[in-house]
């Protein structure tokens, strides 16, 4: 779980963003989404066969 020390003179929104940012480093929001709703096995298939072609052409951009 990610935690921030808030520092002397430093403002609570200051301090949020900073844990804000925290929270995104760990992964922590992607997996509160991910677990709103059940996603079905096929559901989940297509994602990450979509993600893997999304890989692929970005490589072989990068080559060109």
């Amino acid at each position: 779980m990610p935690s921030v020390i808030v520092r002397d003179n430093e403002s609570f929104e200051r301090a949020f963003k900073r844990f804000k940012k925290s929270c995104e480093k760990s992964g922590l929001m992607s997996d509160i989404k991910k677990h709103e709703h059940f996603e079905k096995p096929s559901e989940r298939r297509k994602r990450k066969l979509n993600a893997a072609k999304r890989r692929q052409r970005k490589i072989v951009m990068q080559e060109m």
